[in-house]
């Protein structure tokens, strides 16, 4: 996994490159948000660690710029904020994911193997205040609207997943093996044109599905 490390701190950034050098190769280290956006199209990394708080160009307005460009890219917030509008924002402009730098060491490896798995990070308890905030804009939302997209199976596979359900549970709950669930929700992917699971379950939320939130 090739490494992007966005990042006005010197000391935090060193630490980062010791830490996580032996793993993953780091293909770069940048400032500012403006400087991660023209590194990102030169060195094309797997993953970005990206800082929020930074001059000129903020972790979040880099994020949507870059995945404009290069939606492949997974770009994982590292901030020391654990604000709720900041979570809600970070995801809603692409991020696949969400990790305090307080963390352990063997912590933020954790995550950046989750996302090796194809799943989405975050700091114990911030997965749950997302969750809830979706849920608090889909309050606000009229529900129903673009469902249309989905057939049938889509949507009841998508409830289940917006509730927090893993892909093995899904299946039990829906008599269908957890490979049929990764089918529909590659198809769902490509239906809404989104770029990762956390923002089509934002979607979700949005459109009235996984009201209920996993304990």
């Amino acid at each position: 996994m090739r490494i992007m490390i966005v990042d006005d701190h010197p000391l935090y950034v060193e630490g980062l490159k010791n830490l996580l050098q032996e793993d993953f190769e780091i293909v770069s280290a940048v400032s500012t948000g403006f400087e991660a956006v023209e590194e990102a199209r030169r060195t094309k990394p797997d993953v970005i660690l990206m800082d929020i708080n930074m001059p000129g160009l903020d972790g979040i307005a880099a994020t949507r710029e870059i995945l404009s460009k290069q939606p492949e890219i997974k770009i994982l917030m590292l901030t020391s904020f654990g604000e709720t509008d900041t979570l809600y924002r970070a995801i809603r402009a692409g991020a696949v994911g969400y990790l305090l730098k307080d963390l352990e060491d063997t912590e933020i490896i954790w995550g950046l193997k989750e996302l090796q798995k194809g799943r989405n990070p975050f700091s114990p308890g911030l997965e749950n205040l997302v969750l809830e905030e979706f849920r608090r804009q889909a309050d606000h939302q009229p529900s129903g609207q673009g469902l249309a997209l989905l057939n049938e199976r889509q949507i009841e596979v998508l409830d289940l997943v917006a509730q927090g359900l893993e892909y093995v549970e899904v299946g039990k709950r829906l008599f269908i093996s957890e490979r049929t669930v990764k089918y529909h929700m590659a198809n769902i992917r490509e239906i809404l044109q989104l770029p990762n699971q956390a923002q089509i379950v934002a979607w979700a939320w949005e459109h009235g599905l996984g009201k209920t939130v996993p304990k």
